[in-house]
């Protein structure tokens, strides 16, 4: 199996787990935050749907600039939209890996603002990244979610909600 196939592979079984998490979002809550330092949840959901776009930006270009590329976060109004979001980035994402070569994954990617470099790394550990960001901020997710009583779904097995304790 080849590295990309692995990174495939991976990324559709992070997929399930976190489809499953975002259909828990409550479509009442999307403006609740556990702290005023926290993002809401419709923002840290949203954020979590677009990351698999990072991987094909990864393949497609050298690198992002805060600077010339200010983030505006997409809209998402109701988990609906939250899903259907998720899985047009995903597709995106998906789509694009599955053009690459083990050899398309080994130039350098930059990540900076303006002169300020934040990292610089192989196309294909910024994918790795990418997937780290998504179990990272899913599992923030989580802690929004059990704050609100909101039964968690199980990741890598069943959840202690499934186990019904």
């Amino acid at each position: 199996m080849t590295t990309v196939q692995r990174l495939v592979k991976e990324m559709e079984q992070e997929a399930a787990t976190t489809r499953k998490m975002l259909s828990r979002v409550p479509d009442d809550k999307f403006g609740w935050k556990p702290h005023e330092k926290s993002m809401t949840i419709q923002r840290l959901a949203t954020h979590i749907a677009e990351l698999p776009t990072w991987v094909s930006m990864a393949l497609t270009t050298d690198g992002l600039d805060f600077a010339n590329n200010p983030y505006n976060p997409v809209v998402i109004n109701n988990t609906k939209e939250l899903l259907d979001y998720f899985e047009k980035c995903l597709a995106e994402g998906k789509a694009e890996l599955q053009k690459a070569t083990d050899e398309d994954l080994l130039p350098m990617w930059t990540l900076r603002e303006g002169d300020a470099i934040y990292s610089e790394s192989e196309k294909g550990e910024v994918i790795r990244m990418s997937y780290s960001q998504i179990v990272h901020h899913r599992a923030q997710l989580g802690v929004y979610l059990r704050l609100l009583n909101v039964p968690i779904p199980g990741s890598y097995g069943p959840s202690a909600d499934d186990k019904g304790f």
